[in-house]
């Protein structure tokens, strides 16, 4: 990484553990923000270059299941979901939300950077070291009603623009190269994120973005169609 430091933005209403996670994530090499709330969570992380956030689900104004929505809407930014609430109900809602990770109160820092470096050598180097920096086909994707333009990264549908994440992109832009085929889970996650490591958690994280990628392609002709045991096809009307 050379000189870069990652950047953390920590969620936590608590100031004693909210001090105590800034002054031991520095020590680590980390570039840290503060928010105290869930309203000041999505002020900071709109103002700045997050590259990770750590989320109390428990905050006042926005409690951090309603923030991890909000930052899904605009991110495929790492959240690890930092709770009391550790119940296998409660880890699978977080997770269905889009959360990376699940770590339940009381943590050490020390395993907290641990599952932060982990995330960060998984998902950030497979977002930006497969699709985001290899050399992607320029060349404009049609497909049923969308256009994909790959250098830019933008999707028209019906011709409209339709806002993607960079990985709600990446996983249309690799489903659409092979309409009417079969593409598994590990398949997918290995073109778009250069890994398939940790499968539960990935294939989850996965879905999710599936899930959000067919409420925004709306009534467009083009479907991603689940195939049950197998993974997922596109189809095109």
């Amino acid at each position: 990484m050379g000189n870069f430091k990652a950047v953390i933005l920590i969620a936590e209403d608590e100031v004693h553990i909210r001090n105590a996670l800034q002054r031991n994530l520095i020590k680590a090499g980390f570039d840290v923000i503060l928010a105290s709330d869930g309203e000041e969570t999505m002020v900071q992380f709109r103002a700045n270059v997050v590259d990770l956030v750590v989320l109390d689900v428990l905050m006042p104004k926005l409690d951090g299941l309603q923030v991890c929505q909000l930052i899904r809407q605009e991110s495929d930014v790492p959240i690890i979901m930092a709770t009391v609430l550790g119940s296998p109900a409660d880890r699978v809602t977080g997770l269905d939300l889009g959360a990376n990770d699940y770590i339940v109160k009381p943590f050490s820092s020390r395993e907290l950077i641990a599952r932060i470096r982990s995330i960060l050598r998984r998902v950030s180097p497979g977002v930006r070291g497969t699709l985001a920096d290899r050399s992607v086909d320029t060349t404009v994707v049609s497909v049923g009603d969308l256009v994909l333009y790959p250098q830019t990264r933008k999707v028209y549908g019906q011709n409209a623009y339709i806002r993607l994440t960079e990985i709600e992109f990446y996983i249309l832009y690799f489903l659409v190269q092979t309409p009417g085929q079969i593409l598994t889970r590990e398949n997918i996650l290995q073109q778009v994120w250069g890994y398939t490591a940790d499968a539960d958690l990935n294939t989850k994280a996965l879905d999710v973005h599936i899930s959000r990628l067919r409420t925004k392609l709306g009534h467009s002709t083009v479907r991603i169609m689940t195939i049950q045991g197998h993974g997922y096809m596109l189809l095109a009307r």
